[in-house]
């Protein structure tokens, strides 16, 4: 048994032309490995006519780039579109966060006092059955503030790492609100794109905040609220690990 140097094995190599029928028969995967057996195969395996016409048919778009960039190989072509393609499959990281390194403070006032104040750890929180981003927070206070419905309120949202180290406003909203049948009170705000170079980006998410309101004498009283994140795209709540994910981005 003996091993074939590199210059042995271009030495027996076939003809380029049997190379070149062999190959119009290989799929993608072989063709890349057939390429790396030495410089006459790479040659070969690399040219254009082989892969022109597997780069059209699987990355039409990444095909059509040639008319802009002539001196880009369509192997090298197809290798973005598989890479992106890989990425693009790939599950995301656990985020680094959990929620009980979190807490909620929910405050809501009018124009002349405090109507609540609620602050609660997120890991004590019931979590939605479907694993969403959205949490029911009941109101314990033994003196409840009744005012109009139709009072401007201001309603902030901060989510506080543990220990104080860090805090991020997901909403600080004034306004009437939306107010629907059932005495709920709804308040959205849009969060900023996260990172540090896309302040003309959007996040595509929005913070949601309701009020579940009870009548008294006439006015209304808060007695539990509702915090979640949604998706723009889809108007839903959007999952735990992904606004953790965005939430790390601001809180470290």
């Amino acid at each position: 048994m003996f091993l074939e140097t590199s210059d042995t094995m271009q030495k027996c190599s076939p003809p380029w032309q049997v190379l070149d029928l062999v190959a119009q028969h290989l799929d993608p995967e072989t063709l890349s490995t057939a390429a790396c057996v030495c410089k006459s195969w790479s040659i070969s395996m690399s040219s254009d006519h082989l892969w022109q016409p597997i780069c059209s048919a699987t990355y039409p778009s990444l095909s059509n780039l040639r008319a802009a960039a002539s001196h880009v190989p369509y192997s090298r072509l197809y290798s973005l579109g598989r890479t992106a393609d890989k990425r693009r499959l790939q599950k995301p990281p656990k985020p680094r966060l959990s929620l009980r390194d979190l807490f909620f403070a929910v405050d809501v006032q009018t124009s002349r006092e405090s109507v609540v104040t609620v602050v609660k750890p997120a890991g004590e929180l019931k979590t939605d059955k479907n694993g969403v981003f959205r949490f029911d927070m009941e109101v314990e206070s033994e003196k409840l503030v009744a005012f109009e419905a139709l009072d401007s309120l201001r309603v902030t949202w901060n989510v506080v790492l543990e220990g104080f180290k860090g805090v991020f406003t997901m909403m600080d909203c004034k306004g009437k609100g939306s107010f629907v049948l059932g005495l709920e009170g709804w308040f959205s705000k849009e969060l900023p794109p996260a990172g540090c170079c896309s302040s003309d980006a959007a996040s595509g998410l929005v913070g949601d905040l309701r009020l579940g309101l009870r009548e008294s004498g006439g006015k209304v009283v808060v007695e539990k609220m509702s915090v979640g994140v949604l998706s723009i795209v889809s108007w839903r709540y959007v999952c735990v690990d992904d606004v953790l994910r965005y939430l790390h981005h601001f809180l470290f």
